[in-house]
């Protein structure tokens, strides 16, 4: 007889379950109330990158791969891309990316608190190219100043674009609006020839040219 009670001959015993199960990584909105608690979403202090428009989830998915001491928010507006990129880490099997399916720029005035992020990551925003259209930019004259809000002291602001125009006011904007620095990041250098996410990588294959920079949120409070 088995010594275990209830067992059946030759049946195995169920599997004990995981004492570390997989996490959820897509965030159901409706459970956000204000600011949110980052240390709670992710069940640790670990640092926090957060990636505007994280697409299908090429950068966030890799960065989380290959930093597990660091925790990443990716926020999406497409509930498609959110899905496949949760499928997506699922296979890989990391463990530090949490999804989000908002306007980005509600979460960044709204949701994420004073000094929470290491890095915020923008690339390749829509353009929004017709000037009537501008004011839905994401580096709009109301967002512009919650990014240096968002940012530790010595945080940094990555950003690319494949489009002239929009660069030059994005630099104008976080000029005339912030007390950031532009300032190399050691760990994302300026030149990337091939590209960061699945854009980049688009734009890279038909020649057109990606406008990149950095900004640094110098120590203090920003103005």
């Amino acid at each position: 007889m088995s010594s275990e009670a209830g067992a059946r001959p030759g049946v195995p015993p169920p599997a004990p379950p995981h004492p570390d199960p997989p996490p959820r990584h897509e965030v159901p909105p409706a459970t956000l109330d204000g600011r949110i608690d980052l240390r709670a979403l992710f069940g640790d202090d670990r640092p926090v990158e957060l990636e505007i428009g994280s697409g299908k989830g090429r950068f966030l998915i890799e960065q989380a791969a290959v930093r597990p001491d660091t925790n990443f928010l990716g926020v999406e507006w497409s509930l498609k891309y959110v899905r496949l990129s949760g499928e997506r880490a699922a296979k890989r099997g990391v463990r530090n990316v949490r999804l989000l399916r908002a306007d980005a720029r509600h979460v960044v005035a709204d949701l994420i608190p004073d000094a929470a992020l290491r890095r915020l990551h923008v690339y390749c925003p829509d353009p929004w190219p017709k000037k009537r259209h501008h004011k839905r930019r994401f580096f709009a004259e109301s967002t512009v100043p919650h990014l240096e809000r968002i940012l530790e002291p010595g945080g940094h602001l990555h950003v690319s674009t494949d489009v002239a125009e929009y660069f030059e006011a994005i630099g104008t904007a976080l000029r005339e609006r912030t007390g950031l620095r532009e300032a190399e990041d050691p760990l994302f250098p300026p030149a990337d020839p091939g590209g960061r996410t699945s854009y980049e990588i688009k734009y890279h294959k038909t020649g057109r040219a990606i406008h990149r920079a950095c900004w640094r949120r110098v120590t203090g409070s920003p103005r």
